[in-house]
């Protein structure tokens, strides 16, 4: 729990913020809210508002911790039970968090913490979701596609088009499965793989050739055969990404021109790999997004979801809900800091490296430190550092 002092600090952050902030929520009528304290996201539900300004008005009096919005629109959103509320459609949320990733760095600094390396991976596969599935797959419009930081660890991809609206659970999940690419089977895409052959010469039996997908195949299997040759002509460290390994990724490359014309012609044995099964199923999934069954069971899936409502403040860092016009040029840490002015002495427990507003800090252990006010927040939030 977080202590009650920095609880109170916070606070009094959030309402200096909610006094001055104009935040908007299309179609607002038709939205459902839930609050929250610092310790419990949602802690009351079914709450709406006929428009902004009662909107902001309730936030500067009563300064909720956690402010979320439904992804669906509904005919009386305060209804209850939920069926009460007359469901009119949802939009297609994504929930993009680093923690999720299972990066290497969180051995070191927990899944809780981010450092650059979460916040890069996060953002590839925020690019990878819009860039490779959403617009290409399913011919959404960039312009109908709402990219928000979380104000933590990841990005909320809202998708505001019409044709999407209805779609109940099921179809949702469908979506979802497909960029994850889960419950694929290979051999739809390599019908050769595994089977054995006789040679005809030595009598003695062989793996058959791997015939597979061709770039110009339509769904996951183009797909798959794009995004190799597209590694292999950027290089062995596109390859890597893919969950190549290094050996592997250099052999590939030194041999490209082989490899590309031979998955052209949808013939991938131009180079020998081992395990061809578990090698392939790896740069799928290399190539799919990063998102985990519990996310795509609450927030894609789902109907009923609130989601942290864009322009509000994050109660685990203090840090702006921030709606993101260029993902490419954007920094969360610097883009999204608030309470910027000023300083606070903390003490501090232990606390990894973090940056934030262009600079980086610690990291600490066992230290008093006065703090600028948006990096001494972050801490307590974090439960790392309490007031001095």
């Amino acid at each position: 729990m977080l202590d009650a002092r920095s609880a109170r600090f916070a606070t009094l952050k959030f309402s200096e913020f909610y006094r001055s902030a104009h935040i908007t929520v299309d179609r607002i009528g038709g939205k459902e809210f839930g609050f929250g304290d610092f310790d419990n996201t949602i802690a009351k539900r079914h709450i709406g508002f006929r428009d902004a300004k009662t909107l902001n008005a309730y936030l500067a009096a009563a300064v909720p911790a956690s402010v979320s919005f439904s992804s669906a629109f509904y005919k009386d959103p305060e209804g209850r039970p939920m069926e009460s509320k007359g469901w009119l459609g949802s939009e297609l949320v994504f929930d993009l968090d680093a923690s999720d990733l299972h990066l290497p760095c969180q051995l070191a600094h927990g899944r809780s913490w981010v450092c650059q390396t979460c916040l890069d991976s996060v953002k590839r596969e925020a690019f990878k979701l819009v860039d490779d599935f959403l617009v290409p797959d399913f011919a959404i419009p960039k312009s109908a596609i709402r990219i928000n930081f979380s104000g933590n660890r990841g990005y909320h991809i809202h998708v505001a088009d019409e044709r999407f609206y209805p779609l109940k659970t099921k179809e949702r999940e469908q979506i979802t499965g497909y960029i994850t690419a889960r419950g694929i089977n290979m051999k739809a895409f390599f019908p050769t793989l595994g089977e054995r052959a006789v040679d005809e010469e030595s009598g003695r039996p062989r793996n058959k050739a791997l015939t597979g997908p061709r770039p110009d195949d339509p769904g996951w299997g183009g797909k798959l055969a794009r995004g190799v040759v597209s590694a292999l002509n950027s290089g062995e460290e596109a390859l890597v990404s893919l969950n190549v390994d290094k050996t592997t990724a250099r052999k590939l490359v030194r041999n490209r021109a082989n490899v590309i014309m031979g998955i052209t012609m949808g013939n991938w044995d131009k180079v020998n790999i081992e395990h061809k099964a578990d090698f392939w199923t790896g740069v799928l999934n290399g190539m799919a997004v990063g998102q985990t069954s519990s996310i795509d069971k609450n927030v894609t899936s789902g109907t009923e979801h609130l989601i942290r409502l864009p322009g509000t403040v994050h109660p685990g860092t203090g840090l702006m809900a921030k709606p993101v016009a260029d993902l490419g040029k954007f920094d969360p840490m610097k883009e999204s800091q608030l309470f910027a002015k000023g300083a606070v002495r903390v003490k501090i427990d232990k606390a990894p490296e973090l940056g934030i507003g262009g600079e980086t800090f610690g990291p600490f252990e066992k230290e008093t430190k006065e703090l600028p006010t948006a990096v001494a927040l972050y801490m307590m939030l974090k439960r790392v550092a309490v007031l001095a």
